[in-house]
């Protein structure tokens, strides 16, 4: 009886499909890794791309993905997550075939901003089908499950592109492998749907909600929208580790680049848990203030420090700051999303990847002007841009207790 208590402790009882969407997003985190962070250095090393131009055909990705989460997520509200999630997945791992055989700056840009697309017509989906098929009383183990091996995934996946030839001068390999593992995927997640039924929710919206006035409901929430206002910072600051460091230490350090990816991936594996425990004392939206400052200070690092020791104590921040915003994240838009809404909400959170498409150009176009060695200069005001989240947090969080407190007299007076 002990045993199988201990065994429901480290192995939880999630939803079938939430088990297969958790090894799904392990195995296409470890393939987007192989290849996406070598982009910038493949760009501006191997094609001579000057950093301002492989700035804005990385932020192209983020740009369209802050265009087509929104839809991609009212879709699933309305035609299932199953069939958006597959089709998504499908044409993804043509991107990265794309990826392997392109040669142009225009079929950069092109497959770039179809990598933004379909990404995040995939990813708010498939959260919003996580929550569909687990109990609220789950949603935060099981998020922060999502995480871990999402970091697991961003751990290897560097080391393995490194040896499959990502950063050197061909891209082929590894971009044609991480193709396939998102084929694969696409293909589990059919058998999957064949093999269980989930709720009427994950299937469909349970009521079809004209697409106007699921946009008036989002944008009219205010809470939501100081989140997602505050999002747009801190997830500007979390493009860096992606972008501007890649760029910025690849310049002449490329060997130290996927170390610090490394560092990333196992201080998440670490850090995760009881940084759980400790945040349970505090509301979410407090968990994201602290997790903006932390974000700024590691972002500061990255250009203030130049031994790999200091490179990895600002990685570590960096990270502390990454756990306690996107896990806690997740969790206050399944809070705060009506249940038939769910897909739009996730989808509109996802307009955050504007920050990052604007703050990915910033760093390129900083780095271009003003030089690889002025890097404090250029991450001091990247960091200064990431404490702007924290007044719209702060103003979310006093929303979020006086819609609490207006409810719980409205229960009592009922």
């Amino acid at each position: 009886m002990e045993t199988a208590t201990q065994i429901r402790t480290y192995w939880p009882s999630f939803h079938p499909i939430a088990w297969a969407v958790l090894v799904g997003t392990f195995l296409s985190r470890t393939g987007f890794f192989m290849a996406i962070p070598f982009l910038g250095i493949y760009l501006s090393q191997t094609k001579g791309i000057d950093p301002t131009t492989v700035g804005a055909i990385l932020a192209s990705s983020l740009f369209a993905g802050t265009c087509s989460s929104f839809i991609g997520g009212m879709l699933s509200d309305r035609f299932g997550r199953f069939p958006v999630m597959i089709a998504a997945m499908t044409l993804w791992s043509l991107v990265f075939a794309g990826f392997a055989l392109a040669n142009s700056i225009a079929a950069f840009f092109l497959l770039s901003a179809c990598n933004g697309l379909f990404r995040n017509v995939f990813e708010p989906t498939a959260r919003a089908l996580l929550v569909d098929v687990t109990p609220a009383h789950q949603r935060s183990v099981l998020f922060n499950a999502r995480y871990f091996v999402i970091n697991i995934g961003a751990a290897i996946g560097p080391l393995i592109g490194l040896k499959l030839g990502a950063g050197g001068t061909s891209s082929f390999v590894p971009f044609a492998t991480a193709s396939g593992i998102f084929f694969f995927y696409a293909a589990a997640l059919a058998v999957v749907r064949r093999s269980y039924r989930p709720s009427r929710t994950a299937q469909a919206g349970l009521e079809p909600v004209p697409c106007r006035q699921i946009v008036k409901v989002v944008f009219t929430d205010k809470i939501f929208l100081c989140f997602l206002m505050g999002n747009l910072f801190v997830a500007g600051a979390y493009s860096h580790l992606d972008t501007t460091l890649s760029q910025y230490i690849g310049h002449d350090r490329i060997d130290l680049y996927p170390k610090l990816f490394l560092v990333n991936a196992i201080s998440v594996l670490i850090l995760q848990y009881p940084l759980g425990r400790l945040m349970k004392r505090y509301s979410s939206l407090t968990a994201l203030k602290a997790g903006s400052v932390l974000f700024g200070l590691g972002v500061f690092g990255f250009g203030l420090f130049d031994h790999i020791a200091l490179l990895a104590l600002a990685v570590v921040v960096f990270t502390i700051g990454e756990i306690l915003c996107f896990v806690h994240g997740d969790v206050i838009v399944g809070e705060i999303a009506p249940e038939h809404q769910r897909g739009a909400y996730f989808g509109a959170s996802g307009l955050a990847f504007l920050g990052q498409s604007a703050t990915a150009w910033l760093g390129g176009y900083l780095l271009h002007r003003l030089g690889f060695s002025q890097g404090p200069l250029i991450f001091g005001i990247l960091m200064l841009l990431t404490f702007i989240a924290i007044p719209f947090y702060y103003r979310g969080q006093r929303l979020l207790e006086q819609r609490n407190r207006l409810g719980k007299q409205t229960g009592q007076a009922a």
